[in-house]
């Protein structure tokens, strides 16, 4: 496929390690542990190991993106998607940008694009924006943003997945992914985010059960 691009592709998967690993152990790949475990681990060397092996293992067959990290906050027990995956190095937001960071670190030394998601935050989230709009008004707080504003202060953040969280206090109107006011206002005007923003699956039911 690139040998026939005339303008080089962008091959993409979610490869984050633990429960959400694309290239599985049982079709021939490595093992690799979730977020959770690397925050537990606690060691950035650590998790720059993970991830280097993780992203030599995606460039061995060609994606050359990986929508990863999360850089949600651990802030629900309950949240079914994130906590409940273990996709959240921590419920503190300087540990969770201290471990992106070397993921990000770790997959740009081996050519590999890394996408820090789901702005604006949905680790406080009690649903699954799979299955339903999910409504964070109650319980996102501004500290989701820390993970965030740091890769970004440190040039260490080239895309963002948008989350298509409604947050009423954000947008009274529409979710995230959607929003204006997120991704125009905060994203780009707030935080000074410069490079590239994709959406979240938008045949998830939160924007595919709501809107045309």
């Amino acid at each position: 496929l690139q040998a026939q691009a005339k303008v080089p592709l962008l091959v993409s998967v979610d490869q984050e390690g633990g429960r959400v690993n694309r290239l599985k152990p049982v079709y021939g790949f490595p093992e690799s542990i979730s977020h959770e475990e690397l925050g537990k681990i606690g060691r950035a060397g650590e998790t720059y190991r993970q991830a280097e092996a993780t992203a030599r293992t995606l460039r061995s067959v060609g994606f050359n993106l990986n929508l990863a990290p999360v850089v949600d906050l651990d802030a629900n027990p309950d949240n079914p998607i994130i906590k409940g995956k273990k996709r959240s190095f921590s419920s503190d937001p300087e540990v969770v940008a201290r471990h992106a960071a070397e993921f990000v670190r770790a997959h740009r030394a081996l050519g590999v694009v890394a996408c820090a998601k789901h702005f604006p935050g949905h680790g406080s989230a009690k649903g699954d924006t799979h299955l339903g709009l999910v409504d964070v008004t109650a319980t996102w707080h501004e500290r989701e943003l820390i993970p965030f504003r740091r890769l970004i202060e440190s040039g260490l953040c080239d895309m963002i997945m948008s989350a298509h969280v409604f947050n009423a206090t954000l947008d009274a109107e529409r979710p995230a992914t959607l929003s204006k006011k997120v991704i125009t206002g905060i994203l780009r005007e707030q935080l000074g985010f410069k490079g590239v923003i994709t959406s979240d699956d938008m045949e998830m039911k939160a924007i595919s059960s709501q809107y045309g």
